[in-house]
């Protein structure tokens, strides 16, 4: 099981910033696949942080680990 976090819009699209999820696809890459099925919601310009440290789609996940998805932002 891993952790998933929502921030700004992306928590306000699905419902929910915190979500458990069941089980541990092999990669970031993937995770994000399943996740945009699920919800409906695109993923494609997200940040991922995995345990705190921003990652390349590529990484791998392991069980027990927090992933962030974080939308781009602007402000000024």
């Amino acid at each position: 099981m891993i952790r998933l976090l929502f921030f700004a819009h992306l928590g306000e699209q699905i419902g929910e910033r915190e979500v458990m999820w069941p089980n541990v696809p092999e990669t970031v890459k993937k995770l994000k696949d399943e996740v945009e099925e699920r919800y409906g919601i695109s993923l494609g310009r997200v940040m991922t942080a995995v345990n705190e440290e921003y990652v390349r789609d590529e990484a791998p996940l392991h069980a027990g680990d927090t992933v962030a998805f974080i939308p781009p932002v602007s402000g000024g």
